[in-house]
Order: structure tokens, then C-alpha cells, then sequence
């Protein structure tokens, strides 16, 4: 298994890093399970006061789900593989240490989820944001939840059925970005508010953060349900597979 997510500790703060910089930084099984062991590694950690989440170069934060592992999914596992995400975000959600979100370029699809599952993002100028996913065909079901969380019910539904994307301007006045800084200034500015979260009174931050959790918990048991739901209807009925297959298609030729 390669690293597919890079381990760092600067203080009391624990800095993962997304590490398939040549895909975008975009989800397989693997990093997914690498992520999940790692969140815990910090957890358990008692030196660690928070984390930093970030992706490698400067092109992504994260591209979402790499359709080329998607795209030969069928019923059965597209509920293997929202079983996999209820795994992952749960570990966001569960956990008692503060997560901060470094944004260094795209974040989109399920990297855009993880982000907003952050408790707070710093990003800059160029950073575009959005759930694409109807232009792969795929259903939301997760995004569309934290979305009407974070943003409203009007909002999400112009960002699920358009599939476009924000600009960092957009993003920061619709309370997506919680601090806009100039690109080189990312990673410092994520590093030292994650240092002060880490000084917060641990107790505190944990009930702070599980009563977040439990506040959030009916609507993100109700999606991670009616995801399955989903997804399996969505997969059966062939679409996304198709559409995937087309774009990576469309995308080769560009590159040829």
C-alpha cells in the first residue's frame, strides 16, 4: 500500500496530507482507509491537540472520487462504498480533537464534504469550491446534507442541480472559507489556528464537538440510509458508469 497520506507533527498539532497529487489528490479505497487509520492514530495520540488537513501541491486540495475506480462499480458495491464514506466521515464527526482544513487550489465532490466536515477552512484566492457530481452522473445524497447544514436548503439545491463551482469570493461570503489569505500564507495560517485551537481546555472541545455531532446526527444518519438507496438505483441503472466513462474518455483525447 503506498502513502497515500503523508504524517506530519509541528507541536502539538498533527498535519495529514492528501497524497495523490497526480490524480488531484482523488479518493480511492485506499486512501479513504489510510485517512480513517490515521485520524485515529491522532485521536489516540495525547500529545496531539488538533490537526491540519491539506492535500499535496498546490493544484488540489482534492479532485473528490476517482471515477477511474468508480466507473466499474456496480449495485452491491456502491453500498460497500457508502459504507466506506460513513466510515470516513464519522471519524470527522466522532472525534474530540479540532480539524482544520489547509485549501490549496480545487475541492470538489467528496473532498468539498471532508472539507465542510472540517470545523474550520482557511484557503486563498484561487480555491474553487462545489459538489460537480450530476456531471459524473453521480447522485447526492451526503453532500446535499452538509450542504443544508452549512448553507441552506436554496443554496444546496443550486450547487447540487447545477454542479457548478464557487470561487473563494463566493465560498468565503456563503461561510464555506473561515479565513481568505494569500496563497503562500495557507499552510502557516492553517498551522497556527489549529496551535491555538490545541491550547482550547480539551474537555470542552470535546463536548463542544460532540454536541455539534449529536445536533447533526438524525440528518447524517437519514443520508448515509437513503445514500444507499441511492446509490444503488443510481449504479443499477448503468448512468454514472456511462458517464464516467465518457468524460475520462473526452479528458484522454484532450491529453492526446
Amino acid at each position: 500500500m503506498g502513502e497515500y497520506v503523508l504524517v506530519e507533527t509541528v507541536g502539538s498539532v498533527r498535519r495529514l496530507t492528501l497524497n495523490r497529487p497526480e490524480k488531484l489528490n482523488a479518493w480511492n479505497g485506499p486512501m479513504r482507509e489510510q485517512l480513517v487509520s490515521e485520524l485515529k492514530n491522532a485521536e489516540a495520540d495525547p500529545d496531539i491537540g488538533s490537526i491540519v488537513l491539506t492535500g499535496a501541491g498546490d493544484r488540489a486540495f482534492g479532485a473528490g472520487q476517482d471515477l477511474s475506480e468508480s466507473k466499474g462499480f456496480d449495485a452491491d458495491r456502491a453500498e460497500i462504498w457508502m459504507g466506506e464514506w460513513r466510515q470516513l466521515y464519522s471519524q470527522f464527526r466522532l472525534g474530540s480533537k479540532p480539524i482544520v482544513a489547509a485549501l490549496n487550489g480545487l475541492a470538489a465532490g467528496s473532498a468539498f464534504q471532508v472539507a465542510l466536515l472540517c470545523d474550520l477552512r482557511v484557503a486563498h484566492d484561487g480555491v474553487k469550491m462545489g459538489q460537480p457530481e450530476i456531471n459524473s452522473g453521480i447522485a447526492t445524497v451526503t453532500g446535499s446534507w452538509i450542504m443544508r447544514e452549512i448553507i441552506g436548503l436554496a443554496r444546496a439545491i443550486d450547487l447540487t442541480l447545477t454542479g457548478r463551482m464557487l470561487d473563494a469570493e463566493e465560498a468565503f461570503n456563503f461561510g464555506l472559507i473561515s479565513r481568505l489569505v494569500a496563497p503562500d500564507r495557507v499552510q502557516q495560517e492553517a498551522l497556527q489556528l489549529a496551535e491555538l485551537l490545541a491550547t482550547k481546555a480539551p474537555v470542552a472541545m470535546r463536548l463542544n464537538r460532540a454536541r455539534f455531532a449529536t445536533m447533526t446526527e438524525p440528518g447524517f444518519n437519514d443520508a448515509m440510509t437513503q445514500g444507499v438507496l441511492v446509490q444503488r438505483e443510481s449504479y443499477g441503472s448503468g448512468e454514472p458508469q456511462a458517464m464516467m466513462e465518457k468524460f475520462l474518455a473526452q479528458r484522454a483525447q484532450r491529453k492526446g
